[in-house]
């Protein structure tokens, strides 16, 4: 096995470049929906659960517009190592063609069905009501979202990264200003409770919108996309976007509907146990912010390197970053028994709850440690190696082998403590991360990407 660190400090100082605006553009957004379930919670445990859960359903979008972008950013790394900017601009047509029919059928769904939706994660009347006013305010946020979400995602393949930062921290005062607002009324607009934190919510995707895909369409001249393009023939590149891009939006589509099977044994654990997992989530993403930055820019240096054509030096920079996954997992889990207390006592919750809150953060502290490794590996250098098949069916597998349930049987047949029923709902991290050891040493995760001229 080779070494986990190499003696490259251009590599590190690169990975940095890229990887570092990145997380702190995570660092605001987690930021943000720390405020958004502070603010809620005020509003008591029913409002604040019933948000969790009408969020989680509004999370299967987000993720599966991470999946198209993502699966869009293999395919723009390598074609700008390549410098084929025609072959980029194709990829970028056909991303935002998708991301526009995912929001339409979302945004279809939300109006049609906003109850049986609240009902797949609980039966509770009350929280049901709650999350059904949260999600008719956030119909239109699907559009904003998915396109900023996407926008981004191809600005920083193309080392584009500072603009987003920029744009996400403007985004954030936007949205505490809004919420502050909405929520609990001032400047003559009444309170309107759970549906301020949707309005508030919705006027910050709208400015991310602006921002982002403003300049994406406007202004940048390296990639010189415009809107016009969106409606050019993209010819045969379909079918290598089919073939690379496909399996990764299949992949993150089927985990959303794993996480949301988690979060349907959760919710019908009682409203205690939601209320501390929307604690426990915003502290976990707030601490491994850094590792969905290293994430990304795994998936952007690898691509950039072999689109350069140098597998062996691919290679090694995969187990480069497979030390970064350990380190910032270690990171992570001594960040979560640091601020766990602190996150707890800032939220209004029930005894049952906080009690219920501190044994999911001992889990979580122990997961990260997995979860970093395989996060940076699956979708960081892996991704960008090309290896999105393998990659869709280890993601699902372990899933919904392990994770559903045995999370379903350790909670709501056998009832035993939090600690337990987290740490099965997440066991799927763990054996995902032993797998992506023996994947990278294989050397089978490196994939030959076409370009248009060579399709013809």
């Amino acid at each position: 096995m080779q070494s986990l660190i190499i003696k490259d400090t251009k590599f590190y100082k690169n990975v940095a470049k890229i990887a570092i605006p990145i997380a702190l553009q995570g660092l605001i957004t987690t930021g943000v929906n720390a405020m958004d379930s502070v603010m809620v919670s005020s509003l008591g445990e029913t409002s604040l659960s019933g948000v969790t859960l009408a969020s989680q359903f509004i999370n299967i979008f987000m993720i599966f517009c991470m999946g198209i972008g993502m699966g869009a950013s293999v395919l723009v790394a390598r074609y700008f190592g390549m410098k084929d900017n025609e072959s980029l601009k194709k990829t970028v047509t056909i991303m935002l063609r998708l991301v526009m029919g995912m929001a339409t059928l979302f945004c279809v769904g939300t109006i049609l069905f906003p109850e049986q939706i609240m009902y797949i994660y609980t039966t509770d009347r009350g929280i049901i009501d709650e999350g059904i006013r949260y999600l008719q305010y956030s119909i239109i946020s699907y559009f904003f979202h998915g396109l900023s979400l996407t926008c981004t995602i191809v600005l920083r393949n193309v080392d584009k990264v500072r603009m987003p930062l920029y744009t996400s921290i403007g985004a954030f005062f936007v949205n505490v200003g809004a919420n502050y607002v909405f929520i609990f009324g001032a400047f003559g607009i009444p309170a309107m409770g759970v549906a301020g934190a949707a309005v508030g919510t919705l006027i910050a995707r709208i400015f991310e919108f602006a921002v982002i895909c403003g300049y994406l369409f406007l202004v940048d001249k390296q990639i010189g996309y415009r809107i016009k393009e969106i409606i050019r023939p993209v010819g045969v590149l379909w079918k290598e976007y089919i073939r690379i891009s496909i399996p990764v939006l299949v992949s993150d589509g089927i985990l959303a509907l794993g996480n949301n099977s988690v979060a349907m044994v959760i919710g019908r654990m009682g409203e205690s146990f939601v209320a501390a997992n929307s604690v426990t989530t915003v502290t976990q993403q707030l601490s491994s912010v850094m590792i969905q930055g290293f994430s990304q820019a795994g998936a952007i240096v690898t691509g950039y390197t072999l689109g350069e054509g140098d597998r062996e030096k691919a290679q090694k920079q995969g187990y480069a970053f497979l030390g970064i996954g350990f380190v910032f997992g270690l990171l992570a889990a001594i960040i979560i028994m640091i601020i766990s207390g602190p996150m707890i006592a800032a939220y209004n919750l029930s005894a049952e709850s906080v009690e219920i809150a501190k044994q999911l953060m001992w889990s979580i502290s122990i997961i990260v440690l997995f979860q970093a490794t395989n996060s940076i590996m699956t979708k960081g250098v892996l991704r960008g190696g090309g290896d999105t098949k393998m990659l869709m069916l280890a993601d699902n597998l372990f899933l919904w082998i392990a994770s559903v349930p045995l999370g379903a049987l350790f909670g709501l047949v056998l009832g035993l403590p939090a600690f337990w029923v987290y740490f099965a709902l997440k066991i799927d991290q763990v054996l995902k991360a032993i797998w992506c050891v023996y994947r990278l040493h294989s050397g089978k995760w490196i994939k030959k990407i076409r370009s248009e001229k060579e399709i013809a």
